[in-house]
This record gives structure tokens, C-alpha cells and sequence, in this order.
């Protein structure tokens, strides 16, 4: 199939490699324009600029799609389908209706539940032992368009949001090859979204990340490696410094506590106090410091049994 392929991050990677590797015609690659990162603000391309150039695939980085500009584009390039993956826009209707075999996304949620931009943090956060990759067709509104293909991808007790970012990404690679032979072959089936199971991924915020020691461990765990490597949870010590948790584990599950967030242990990582249970903080990003693990962090400063996280 001669394809369009739209996508900007390390996630649209996965299944822009599998097509070029399917023998797929990439005509070309719409990605967002490069953007400053780092202290120095360096100007960095996306990453599937990137992988899109060292195939020799042309790349366009319009800052719109609405205009007559993006459309003469659309059609000098002519593709038969156009795959969105993780793009960053909202596509207007005159570009969803234009190729022969429509737009197809591939989301990281078992549709319809977690639509919206954090699927896969949210699936963590909340405590899903399940998840996994729907492709769809685009339709107007946040991912409400009609279901082709699933897959499934296990949540184990300690992934975190880089292991199921990457998880989803594999397996989203293998779906939209899948999705787009069967749309080729005329066999695909159109499956409508139920709107009574929709759920809805929220972009992560600032008030996500705090952890509350409020719950039990294992939401507190959730929580943890849902943020984790970015933006990462944080708590505060008990002199007002921030201190971000990259990695814990969980510690116990039933002893109730009266005082939530109180370190209870320097041993091994710093373990804390939740409403029910413990969980042990192993790596950390102190304010103003480096990623260091928990014992290294625990020798370098004072944080005593008894203190309290907050």
C-alpha cells in the first residue's frame, strides 16, 4: 500500500520501521517541526524525523494541516491510507476523508477504554494487570472511530511506563502490518466502539505526580512506575526538598498505619509508610541532583527513621 505516514515520537518508531520492513510504500513522513531540548535549547528533530531520513523517506513538518497548503501536499503525494501513530494533532475532516483506504491509528488501550492522550500511564496507574493495542479508523472526536484489530500485553508487577511504552510499541508494530494486509485483502471487519465501557486517559499533570501516601502500597507502587522514567512522582522531605522516585518496589501489604509517609526503614532503599502496607523508594532524583539510588541518597543526607515524607 502506498502510504502517508504520520507520527512524532519514539512510539510511532516501532511501527513506521515495521511497515518500511513489510515493503510498504512510505511516500512520506508528517511529523512535528523540530523543537529546542536540553540546557542549551539545542534544536532536536522528532524521532521519526529521524528514522524517516536514514531510510531516505521525505519528511514534512507542517505547523498546520487546515490550510490549502497541506492539502496540495496530501494530494501530490496520493496515498491510498494514511497511518497515525502518536502524531500530536487533530486531523481535519477533509484530510481523514481523503485516502482511498481512510486513516488508521494505532492507539495504546484496549478500545474503548482509556482514550485520550495517557493511555499507558493511566493503565499502569490504575492497577491494570492488562492491556494492549487497538488499530482503528480515525473518525472526528478523540479516539471514538470504529475498531479493526487487537492485541493484548501483560502488565507485570513492576513495569514500569518505559517497559510498557515499549511493550505497546512492538506490539503495535506487528498490528498495523496485520491491519493493513487485511484492509488490503478486503477481510478487515469494523467493529463500533461501545460508548457505555468509554473511559478517558487524561494527560498527566503536575497533581498526578504527587505521591499520596494516603492509599495503600500497591497504589502507591502504581503510581510510582506509572510516572516513571518521566515525569516521574515526587514527594517532599521533611526540610521542603523535592524528591522525585524513579524506581520502588512493594514492601508489605497489610500492616494498617495510622501515620502515612513516615520512613520506617533506611535499609535497602528507603521504606515508607501508606495507609496500608509499605513501599520501598530504590531510586531517586533528589532537587537539584542527579538520578542516584535510594542508599546513595540516604548516605549523602539526613533523613532519619521516624521523618516524614510529604
Amino acid at each position: 500500500m502506498k502510504i502517508v505516514f504520520m507520527g512524532t515520537p519514539d512510539f510511532a518508531v516501532f511501527s513506521l520501521e515495521s511497515l518500511i520492513e513489510a515493503g510498504h510504500e512510505i511516500a512520506a513522513v508528517i511529523t512535528q517541526p523540530d523543537k529546542p531540548k536540553g540546557r542549551g535549547y539545542t534544536l532536536t528533530p522528532p524521532p521519526v524525523k529521524v528514522c524517516a531520513e536514514g531510510h531516505g523517506i521525505p519528511v514534512y513538518q507542517p505547523a498546520t494541516l487546515r490550510d490549502e497548503g497541506f492539502m496540495e501536499l496530501l494530494r501530490a503525494l496520493d496515498p491510498e491510507g494514511i497511518v497515525v501513530v502518536a502524531y500530536g494533532k487533530i486531523l481535519p475532516e477533509a484530510v481523514l476523508r481523503y485516502p482511498k483506504y481512510g486513516c488508521i491509528n494505532v492507539h495504546g488501550s484496549l478500545l474503548p477504554e482509556y482514550r485520550g492522550a495517557a493511555p499507558m500511564q493511566r493503565a499502569i496507574i490504575d492497577g491494570k494487570a492488562v492491556t494492549g493495542i487497538t488499530t482503528m479508523y480515525m473518525a472526528d472526536g478523540i479516539d471514538t472511530g470504529d475498531m479493526l484489530l487487537k492485541d493484548t500485553v501483560t502488565i507485570e508487577e513492576n513495569d514500569n511506563f518505559e517497559d510498557i511504552h515499549d511493550k505497546l510499541g512492538e506490539c503495535g508494530a506487528s498490528l498495523i502490518v496485520k491491519t493493513i494486509d487485511s484492509i488490503e485483502k478486503g477481510i478487515i471487519e469494523r467493529v463500533p466502539q461501545d460508548e457505555s465501557l468509554a473511559t478517558y486517559a487524561a494527560k498527566i499533570t503536575k497533581d498526578d505526580c504527587l505521591i499520596d501516601f494516603s492509599k495503600d502500597a500497591k497504589a502507591v507502587h502504581d503510581q510510582i512506575r506509572g510516572l516513571s522514567p518521566i515525569p516521574l512522582s515526587f514527594t517532599h522531605t521533611p526540610d521542603g526538598k523535592l524528591l522525585k522516585v524513579t524506581e520502588a518496589r512493594i514492601c508489605e501489604t497489610d500492616t494498617p498505619h495510622d501515620v502515612v509517609g513516615e520512613v520506617l526503614s533506611l535499609e535497602n532503599g528507603i521504606t515508607v509508610s501508606c495507609k496500608r502496607g509499605s513501599v520501598t523508594f530504590l531510586g531517586v532524583l533528589p532537587e537539584g541532583k542527579s538520578r542516584m539510588t535510594a542508599d546513595a541518597f540516604v548516605r549523602g543526607r539526613k533523613l532519619s527513621v521516624g521523618d516524614r515524607l510529604q
